[in-house]
């Protein structure tokens, strides 16, 4: 029965999160969407369970997770390529897998890439907040982040079935990520609005799920606006924005819903999805265009 299926937590690794594709329409109240960082490594694993998006999943931040099965499961690895095994024998990407009651999988640290997801046939079932799943760090919203002991309900399997045993993917790198950016809508407070995309970015090690901070040479604000303040506006997933140190952020999925400093470009939809991999340390090149007409 559906009521008997779980996940046991053995170990959570430096950060793993439950996560669906967030909360969306609550922006009016403070509230920000949330939701998985790498969307369509999300997406995939939904598919290659043949359950909707709606069901929720584990995003597994650098490897480290274990758990146990409490009943009989499907599940699907996508994302990061954390070396993973089920009692010891290893089990690939981009396709189902079962998971007996009894059996642990374990993941380790992903060669490259940041967050590996871990979908389970049936989502994983916890109470929703705000009619999503989604653990938001930024404001606390959603399940607590996942520790030892837990024990996640596993929802009953949906009637259609899996047809994908592979799916092929692309590779991830850890090479030089190059990352498409529409510029504006407030470039003209760079002095120089090309140095964004003239620098080769570092990401830095205090980045998280609200955003990648980037180490470089700091940009300069426009001379006619360094007395200047900007009002409180919204922004929006993919945003770069540009605080008085002049080393940009480009906002994840926990972003704020408003900011105070300039929003200079905003990554284009899919380049978001590859920024979410972005290791501490890997460098990166924003190729800019302007907005079209």
């Amino acid at each position: 029965m559906a009521a008997d299926r779980a996940l046991e937590v053995l170990a959570t690794g430096p950060l793993t999160l439950v996560q669906d594709l967030g909360r969306v329409g609550f922006a009016a109240i403070g509230v920000g969407p949330s939701g998985v960082a790498d969307r369509g490594a999300f997406r995939l694993g939904a598919r290659l369970l043949a359950q909707p998006y709606t069901a929720a999943a584990l995003e597994v931040t650098f490897g480290g997770l274990s758990v146990r099965a409490r009943g009989q499961l499907q599940l699907a690895l996508t994302g990061a390529p954390a070396p993973a095994s089920v009692d010891g024998r290893v089990v690939g990407y981009c396709g189902p897998f079962a998971l007996a009651d009894g059996q642990v999988l374990t993941l380790d640290t992903p060669p490259v890439g940041l967050r590996t997801y871990v979908s389970v046939r049936g989502g994983i079932a916890v109470p929703s907040v705000l009619e999503s799943r989604a653990t938001d760090t930024l404001s606390g919203l959603g399940p607590a982040p996942l520790q030892s002991g837990d024990v996640l309900p596993v929802g009953p399997p949906p009637t259609a079935f899996p047809d994908v045993d592979q799916a092929p993917t692309p590779t991830l790198s850890g090479e030089t990520l190059v990352l498409h950016a529409i510029l504006g809508p407030r470039n003209d407070w760079l002095a120089d609005e090309a140095a964004l995309s003239k620098t080769t970015w570092t990401t830095s090690s205090q980045s998280d799920r609200v955003g990648i901070r980037l180490e470089g040479e700091p940009l300069q604000r426009h001379s006619s606006r360094m007395s200047e303040e900007l009002p409180s506006e919204g922004v929006v997933r993919g945003a770069i924005q540009v605080p008085p140190g002049g080393q940009p952020v480009i906002f994840l999925a926990d972003h704020p819903v408003t900011g105070g400093y300039p929003v200079v470009a905003v990554l284009v939809d899919e380049a978001i999805d590859h920024a979410a991999q972005a290791v501490p340390g890997q460098q990166i090149r924003i190729v800019l265009r302007k907005a079209s007409a």
